[in-house]
């Protein structure tokens, strides 16, 4: 007993914070969802369900819904995919290979706003970079960001460039964990490259890759400060998300109670995602 007591003392500090800034605040939020607050008038009148039902039929939600998946599916794919490019690339000894990871690595140490503010000069219409090199070579300029058909994957470049590199990182990490003996075993019994990275490389770092998918689809899933900076949810509704449908109910019309409803549905999707990573890997790695 002493010793459990002694373990509980230990704990208590940390369950403190962690029910202080995540419990509460999700009680909050599932108790706010229930009434129509707005904080302007300070007003507070329970509705029950009634934002569930508003919510599930705004044209407006679907929209930011759709464009949050269609944002994390292809910004996590492409990013997982080049991090494990790039680690198998790196894994290998090359002249300036230090120098080539730190500058791979850079535009994830640099704060999003900043990467927000040269994306933006760079996709200007007028005195861009990128449009400055299309029209000398003949082409016609494109509107990266006012344009309602690209403008949602000008934005899913931007987050590409700045957080493959944390993909890269991690993969790069398991793989130099990787016994070599492993690989010089499979090509001496004859296995060629790409054999040994299906059958060897893959199965040993699929952890490492479930890994990355899940904190970086939990991360594109709540997409907000790119969009509030590049295009805040424009042109029309292109680049609406569902965290900036979010700060949209909640500090521009200041109904709280429809912000923390759509809150919740963000909270649902990635808690189905987190349970589906911790069924089937860390379930596996019990057994």
């Amino acid at each position: 007993m002493k010793k459990n007591i002694f373990y509980y003392l230990i704990f208590a500090p940390a369950l403190i914070v962690i029910v202080f800034l995540t419990v509460y605040p999700i009680v909050n939020v599932f108790h706010m969802s229930f009434f129509k607050y707005n904080y302007l008038s300070d007003t507070k009148i329970f509705i029950g369900l009634k934002n569930f039902k508003r919510i599930m039929g705004d044209d407006l939600f679907h929209t930011a819904f759709l464009n949050t998946i269609v944002f994390s599916v292809v910004a996590t794919f492409i990013e997982v995919s080049l991090g494990i490019f790039l680690a198998l690339l790196f894994y290998g000894q090359f002249f300036g290979k230090r120098v080539f990871m730190v500058m791979i690595i850079f535009p994830m140490m640099l704060s999003t706003m900043v990467i927000s503010a040269l994306w933006k000069t760079l996709y200007h219409f007028d005195i861009g970079l990128l449009n400055y090199v299309l029209r000398s070579i003949g082409l016609k300029p494109i509107g990266w960001l006012i344009n309602p058909k690209i403008a949602l994957f000008s934005i899913i470049l931007v987050d590409i460039w700045q957080w493959t590199p944390f993909a890269f990182i991690l993969i790069h990490a398991g793989l130099n964990t990787i016994q070599r003996e492993i690989f010089e075993a499979a090509s001496i019994d004859g296995a060629n490259y790409f054999k040994t990275l299906i059958h060897i490389t893959f199965p040993i770092l699929s952890g490492q890759i479930l890994l990355v998918i899940l904190l970086r689809t939990i991360d594109t899933f709540r997409i907000f400060s790119k969009v509030y900076a590049l295009t805040q949810g424009g042109p029309g509704n292109a680049t609406e998300t569902l965290t900036y449908y979010v700060y949209r109910e909640g500090f521009t019309y200041f109904n709280l109670g429809r912000a923390a409803t759509a809150s919740i549905y963000i909270l649902i999707v990635i808690a189905f995602i987190s349970y589906f990573y911790l069924r089937n890997i860390i379930g596996e790695e019990s057994v």
